[in-house]
């Protein structure tokens, strides 16, 4: 099977993949923070770019979107200075073919203070979201990190643009 590449997904997180608070961002309740996962009660807000996206069809003919298809992605995330502050990576895989399809993905954000790790079912995935994920972990600063993360786009030219709201609870 070979992948196809495409210049732009026309969706998230990719996700996914996901404007615009720095990475230091405000405590929206400073009691809660803890040590060992201390980032809770920590809203970061970023913008993020697509940077690489393949589609590993199952089907083939083109523009299918059939159950079993596995899609890979790769973002910059940037403040709201527009610092490339880090990255976005994750796969999905399609469990609903068709025009209303769903997309099961896991994505890791990269910060330079740790990891969060999420997993969400991502609707419409194609059609640009927005996407809701849950928090399942983190390394570094965000270790035993849980909360959510929600994804609009707001841009899909040139380049796939997602707000990313990182809520840890």
């Amino acid at each position: 099977m070979r992948p196809i590449r495409a210049a732009c997904l026309g969706t998230a997180t990719l996700a996914t993949l996901l404007a615009c608070t720095s990475v230091a961002t405000a405590v929206t309740d400073p009691g809660s923070a803890q040590g060992g996962g201390g980032e809770r009660g920590r809203t970061i807000t970023l913008t993020a770019e697509v940077a690489q996206v393949t589609r590993f069809p199952v089907s083939s003919t083109p523009g299918v979107i059939s159950q079993g298809d596995t899609v890979v992605v790769r973002s910059d995330l940037f403040d709201e200075a527009h610092n490339k502050v880090g990255e976005t990576h994750g796969s999905c895989a399609t469990t609903r073919g068709g025009a209303d399809e769903a997309e099961q993905c896991l994505v890791t954000y990269v910060l330079p203070d740790g990891q969060i790790t999420t997993q969400g079912v991502y609707f419409n995935y194609i059609d640009q979201g927005p996407f809701d994920s849950a928090i399942t972990g983190g390394a570094g600063d965000y270790e035993k990190a849980r909360g959510s993360v929600h994804s609009d786009t707001i841009a899909t030219t040139p380049k796939v643009v997602r707000r990313f709201t990182i809520t840890l609870y």
